[in-house]
């Protein structure tokens, strides 16, 4: 299996002085009454704005952020605390520009100085954007000699500047950060070195059932916890209580279970739970013993057993991914389980560890341990369809 980067150039490959640089960004931050409250995305950006100040380039950078569908999220979405704090964090004078498909940024980039740059208001504010219409289409390409695009976690999406601008610019390319995404989820998709162990979490198994069946010859162990292992703990007739039960999904999970058992491998499945009788911080927590949950109660974490029992694969792997919480991670007192994933992929120096997007990716920084995994992955849908096997239209439209 060949490298997803096959083909595709990187911002390396091109002089860059003088030239007019689209670099389309997920500067998608989180925000609370106009202020930015997470600066993940925003520093991931940075090495790529960085390289191409510093050779030259006349650049303009893009994003969308959240989803706004009317006139009146325009104030709710937009880009101003991001250009705010591009401008602080990279000591130059960001120019944020309300109109991409306007005269302005042709007319700015003719006199733009060493010390500048601009940022496009954001793109999801011109309907163009999610339905890759040509009108924005045209208007960027008309002030555009390079695109870049640096959005993993946008690049899932067949959106104008995804797809539509690229399709149509011939010095086309990615940034550092995309280019490092690729590279680290192609370690557990093209070549992972084994053992190999994959951690599923989360709500539901029918978000992973893609992702289970492009691992599953790949993969030596997968750890099962989350809400998930409760479908699955069903598929095996034992009694979870209230907990969440994807009831279409059981004959799949009893399924699985045969055909990774056929294979040879592992799939691990809770040993014991915390568990309540509602789901409310304050409600009274206990720890089961067994596999079980009783009636009127439900797993929100999986237990000391568990985690020592994951502890126990994960010693010997040489890659690991992440995708999913073993619990309610948000509540403090439903953290321990997944808090504990997060340190035992801390402990591992020799290996490769991978933290899917998403809500894995807020867990683990939640944990602590962020700086201590080799790659968290900033595209949490982007990642799981990259992982299942789907080709990426903001990936594709880069290649030769």
């Amino acid at each position: 299996m060949k490298s997803t980067l096959a083909g595709i150039r990187s911002i390396e490959d091109f002089e860059l002085k003088d030239q007019r640089v689209f670099l389309r960004l997920d500067l998608n931050v989180p925000l609370k009454n106009g202020s930015i409250t997470d600066t993940t995305r925003i520093d991931a950006a940075l090495p790529t704005i960085q390289y191409a100040l510093e050779h030259g380039a006349k650049l303009v950078v893009a994003s969308h952020l959240g989803r706004p569908e009317t006139k009146e999220d325009r104030a709710k979405y937009t880009l101003e605390p991001v250009a705010e704090k591009l401008q602080q964090l990279l000591n130059v004078e960001v120019i944020l520009v309300d109109e991409p498909e306007s005269e302005a940024p042709s007319a700015l980039l003719r006199s733009l100085k060493k010390n500048q740059m601009i940022l496009l208001e954001n793109l999801r504010f011109n309907e163009d954007e999610t339905a890759n219409g040509d009108g924005l289409t045209e208007a960027i390409c008309a002030y555009t000699d390079i695109y870049i695009n640096d959005a993993f976690g946008a690049s899932h999406r067949a959106h104008a500047s995804i797809v539509g601008v690229p399709a149509k610019i011939k010095q086309k390319g990615i940034g550092f950060l995309m280019k490092k995404e690729i590279e680290m989820l192609d370690k557990v998709m093209v070549s992972p070195e084994p053992p190999f162990v994959a951690i599923l979490g989360g709500a539901k198994v029918s978000d992973k059932i893609g992702v289970i069946e492009n691992m599953i010859d790949k993969v030596d162990a997968f750890l099962i916890g989350g809400a998930m292992a409760y479908t699955f703990l069903a598929a095996e007739k034992v009694q979870v209580g209230a907990s969440r039960v994807e009831k279409d999904k059981v004959k799949y999970a009893a399924d699985l279970l045969q055909r990774v058992k056929a294979r040879n491998k592992k799939i691990v499945l809770p040993v014991d739970h915390r568990i309540v009788s509602k789901v409310d911080s304050s409600a009274d927590l206990k720890t089961t013993d067994v596999p079980s949950i009783p009636d009127g109660w439900l797993g929100v974490d999986v237990g000391p057993k568990t985690v020592q029992l994951f502890n126990n694969e994960l010693k010997h792997a040489k890659t690991v991914f992440w995708n999913g919480p073993m619990g309610i991670f948000e509540t403090k007192a439903f953290a321990e389980g997944t808090f504990a994933v997060a340190k035992a992929l801390s402990e591992l120096p020799n290996s490769i560890t991978i933290v899917g997007g998403g809500d894995s990716a807020a867990a683990i920084n939640a944990s602590g341990y962020a700086d201590r995994v080799t790659h968290i992955s900033t595209g949490g849908g982007a990642s799981l369809e990259f992982l299942q096997g789907d080709k990426l239209p903001g990936i594709e439209a880069l290649r030769k």
